[in-house]
């Protein structure tokens, strides 16, 4: 259920009940929601939710005249990646500074990337996606800036690859840089970075590392791979929740800190970028 606030008081009606659609639990449920930019004036909305075999829905609502709720018949679904496994479903959607809709899309789940989705550049599992809803509504579009748009050995989708669970994901409004918290496996969670400049195909490792470590091997070639800006162990806490950079008015020591917290432990760091 999506709801509304205004005033600190909850409206009645939800914007968005998608009981009929999806069942929560583990890490499946209703993941991520974005919403346009002029959302007011156009006033429809991108989800993504597991539907009921579990796979990855990504949707798009119309809101009705009052724009405070939505008719779920008005349901288009854009696209649906197949989950093989119930965890790792990513699950974040925004819009980026180039208005193009993002999507962290974790390698499909088990432990370790058995089938090495993370990895393989035909495979939207274990990706950062980019496409373009905005232009044709009710369908999408490939990019023509996307790295592999033209590329007859890679999804077209693929923004970026290597990601074991982008559970959260942000914009810095400041800049437009990308940063991206991946979830680790066991000994490992990991914090990337994406500046504004880039033209996308980063590959961030997984599952050939897990943060700035080989996986399973005491040695690997790193060629090729853009390493994390930040990592902790377990000893800070278990799983990364991807936050924001402060860019607000209340505490002007914050501005430009990237701030992200543990699920398991609680604590919640920051992070500036100084130069290069």
């Amino acid at each position: 259920i999506i709801r509304i606030y205004k005033g600190g008081v909850m409206v009645a009606a939800p914007l968005l009940d998608d009981h009929s659609r999806t069942r929560g639990g583990g890490e499946r449920g209703l993941l991520g929601l974005a919403f346009p930019p002029d959302y007011a004036q156009k006033q429809h909305f991108y989800v993504n939710y597991t539907d009921l075999n579990g796979h990855t829905v990504i949707a798009r609502y119309r809101a009705g005249p009052n724009a405070d709720t939505a008719d779920p018949s008005t349901e288009q679904i854009l696209l649906r990646i197949e989950q093989p496994y119930a965890n790792h479903n990513g699950g974040q959607l925004r819009f980026g500074p180039d208005g193009y809709l993002y999507i962290g899309m974790g390698d499909g789940g088990s432990g370790g990337d058995p089938q090495n989705r993370a990895q393989n550049p035909r495979e939207r599992l274990g990706k950062m996606l980019r496409i373009d809803v905005e232009s044709a509504p009710g369908t999408f579009q490939i990019p023509p800036s996307n790295p592999f748009a033209a590329s007859a050995t890679h999804d077209p989708a693929i923004w970026a690859l290597g990601l074991r669970n982008p559970w959260r994901f942000s914009f810095d409004r400041g800049t437009g840089d990308l940063w991206i918290a991946d979830v680790g496996q066991n000994q490992y969670e990991e914090i990337n970075f994406q500046p504004a400049s880039s033209r996308g195909g980063e590959n961030y490792g997984w599952n050939i590392m897990e943060g700035m470590h080989c996986f399973r091997t005491g040695t690997c070639s790193q060629q090729g791979l853009t390493l994390p800006v930040a990592e902790y162990g377990r000893g800070d806490g278990c799983s990364v929740t991807g936050g924001f950079v402060y860019r607000g008015s209340a505490f002007p020591g914050l501005r430009g800190t990237y701030l992200y917290g543990d699920y398991c432990s609680g604590r919640i760091w920051g992070i500036r970028r100084e130069g290069s």
